[in-house]
């Protein structure tokens, strides 16, 4: 049954065109309605004119066609409900063929990419960015090596006489000799035009505070 209904091609299962033609007769049926109803309510005012002459007859005959106009009027109505149904059905069909058709193409669409991106595809891939990635991780650390005399040093030799350098440093603040405090300087009497010069301040070098280290060591 649904390959009678959905197994069709779009072309011939096109509801449009009986959309359509359901449509138009139903908007036939409609204006027939109408003009059926006018002339039953033509019939009721004949029927009026005959009572009032006191012709019974004529206007019984006037309310049997008016009858048979509603009975037609009434069988007019079942056809538009009949077409309306139809109608309904067929837009329903149409949404259900428009939903297949949909999912068909979806499942299409899914099945291509599924044989375009297969897990065999998809692992070589990853096998192959691995790779990648392995290999420029060991070019630059071919890079980053030091190559010439520098390679041929030795980081725990340089470490240590770092640590070396560090601890002369400290012996070197430790045996730093006290600065004695400058004397209270006294006012003198200059004449006038004179200017006494004041001595340069003496430096002690480097070489000077290792021999005054040295020789507090050798007094204890």
């Amino acid at each position: 049954m649904f390959r009678k209904v959905f197994g069709k091609t779009k072309q011939d299962a096109n509801p449009l065109p009986t959309l359509h033609k359901l449509n138009e007769t139903l908007e036939m049926l409609e204006k027939k309605e109408k003009l059926l109803g006018k002339k039953a309510a033509a019939e009721v005012e004949k029927a009026k004119q005959f009572t009032q002459a006191k012709n019974r007859s004529s206007a019984i005959k006037c309310l049997k066609r008016k009858k048979l106009y509603e009975q037609q009027i009434e069988q007019l109505g079942n056809f538009q409900l009949r077409i309306h149904d139809q109608m309904i059905m067929l837009e329903s069909a149409n949404a259900t063929t428009e939903t297949v058709d949909a999912l068909r193409s979806g499942t299409a669409v899914m099945k291509s990419m599924n044989k375009a991106t297969n897990i065999d595809d998809l692992e070589r891939t990853m096998d192959e960015i691995n790779d990648q990635t392995e290999s420029m991780k060991q070019i630059q650390e071919a890079l980053s090596a030091p190559v010439g005399a520098a390679a041929d040093f030795d980081e725990d030799e340089l470490e240590a006489e770092l640590e070396e350098l560090e601890e002369a440093e400290l012996e070197d603040e430790l045996y730093q000799p006290a600065t004695t405090a400058p004397a209270t300087s006294v006012s003198v009497d200059v004449p006038v035009g004179r200017q006494p010069t004041r001595p340069p301040p003496q430096r002690i070098n480097r070489e000077e505070d290792e021999l005054a280290a040295l020789q507090a060591e050798m007094a204890l």
